[in-house]
Order: C-alpha cells, then structure tokens, then sequence
C-alpha cells in the first residue's frame, strides 16, 4: 500500500484540511465560482461541505484537483 501512496500528492492530507485552506484562501464566494457545488454557495461552512463531499466522489475530485492546482505546482 505504501508503495500505492508514494506518488500520490495528496497521501496524507485530510479532506478537512484541503477544504480549510482552499476556503482560507480564495473565500466562499470565489470557491462557489471555481466549483459550482451548493455547499459552496449555500449554506457555506467546512461541516456541510465535507458531509457532501464524502458522499459525492465526483465533487471530492473537484475539490481535490483545485487543491494540487493551487498549492501544489
């Protein structure tokens, strides 16, 4: 597994914390603009966007990708 891992840039990192720091650093309204998902939008806070997020792979990959594209370059 470890082996699986060692390439993954994301290995390691909690979803909380990807949506934490995306969230500190572009705001809600310009996170709700990047990807267009109601957590985002509506009823902004890091609770209810995890709840959706960990329900929802194709939102999560999203998110995911932002984080690398922003931080990671």
């Amino acid at each position: 597994m470890a082996e699986e891992q060692k390439n993954n840039p994301l290995h390691g990192i909690k979803l909380e914390k990807i949506v934490t720091d995306l969230q500190t650093h572009y705001g809600w309204e310009k996170l709700g603009a990047l990807i267009t998902i109601d957590c985002f939008n509506n009823n902004q806070s890091i609770k209810s966007s995890l709840k959706f997020l960990r329900r929802m792979p194709w939102a999560r990959k999203k998110v995911e990708d932002l984080f690398l594209d922003t931080f990671h370059k």
